[in-house]
């Protein structure tokens, strides 16, 4: 007997179509076994593939939310679960709540402009890298910051210099699943970065909400206001608007649908 499952492919953090980060959001009544989730994630080859499942009454949360790169499960996705939400508001609703296994209760929630994104704000602290800077290419970096979990940010001079990156990804990627962000400060917004995890089987991401976990409250303490624009500087690009809000980061973008479908397993 043949499954059927609805599938809807979004570009989060998009102005446009065929802007942004694509994501695949796959609504699902309960859970598959984990194989069939990663194949499934494989089969898209996009950077995330979000699989949500509908909680009870009274739990908490709406939807229990899961997300998978093409070879591994991941702990948070921004963008993915942007696109969750924007493909799960209907029927009048205007904000959603998520149970997630590794980055506690999110949520997301209609905006005159689009929406927003309610993510943990994640401070970083200071580390010498300079294997892994030396492995990006252009100068050396003026700061450096390490997060457990796999997440280093690389802090730069000016955005001609994020521009001017040209990372060994085969090299990269022998360091583990890390989150290499590399930031500056921007020319037409506040700040711009580039972000890349070839460990986690994606070289370079277009627009990353997890990223923006740590740029929020990096940018929020340097520039002295909660409040900034952000441009995440890959070939496809993205705008995220990010407020530190306490222990929050609270980013905002659009969502354009560009495929619905059906799986058939």
């Amino acid at each position: 007997m043949t499954t059927t499952l609805p599938f809807t492919q979004v570009d989060a953090f998009a102005h446009a179509p065929f802007t942004g980060n694509p994501a695949a959001v796959i609504p699902l009544e309960h859970w598959l076994n984990d194989a069939t989730l990663q194949g499934i994630a494989q089969e898209n080859n996009l950077a995330e593939t979000a699989f949500t499942v509908p909680m009870p009454h009274g739990a908490g949360a709406d939807y229990e939310l899961r997300w998978f790169t093409p070879t591994v499960e991941v702990a948070l996705c921004g963008h993915a679960t942007l696109a969750s939400g924007h493909v799960l508001l209907r029927d009048g609703l205007e904000r959603i709540r998520f149970r997630t296994r590794r980055a506690g209760d999110l949520a997301v929630w209609r905006t005159e402009q689009g929406y927003a994104l309610d993510l943990p704000a994640w401070r970083m602290e200071p580390a010498e890298r300079p294997d892994v800077a030396a492995l990006l290419g252009s100068e050396t970096p003026r700061e450096t910051y390490w997060r457990d979990g796999g997440y280093l940010l690389l802090v730069y001079a000016d955005e001609a210099s994020i521009h001017a990156l040209r990372p060994d990804f085969p090299a990269l990627a022998r360091h583990g699943d890390v989150l290499t962000i590399a930031t500056a400060p921007g020319r037409k917004t506040d700040v711009v970065s580039r972000v890349f995890a070839p460990g986690a089987g994606i070289d370079e991401d277009p627009v990353t909400g997890s990223a923006h976990c740590l740029l929020t409250p990096y940018w929020a303490d340097r520039l002295g206001r909660p409040r900034f624009t952000a441009w995440q500087a890959s070939p496809r690009g993205g705008h995220v608007g990010c407020l530190l809000e306490g222990d929050r980061a609270i980013l905002s973008g659009q969502c354009r649908t560009v495929i619905k479908g059906q799986y058939l397993l």
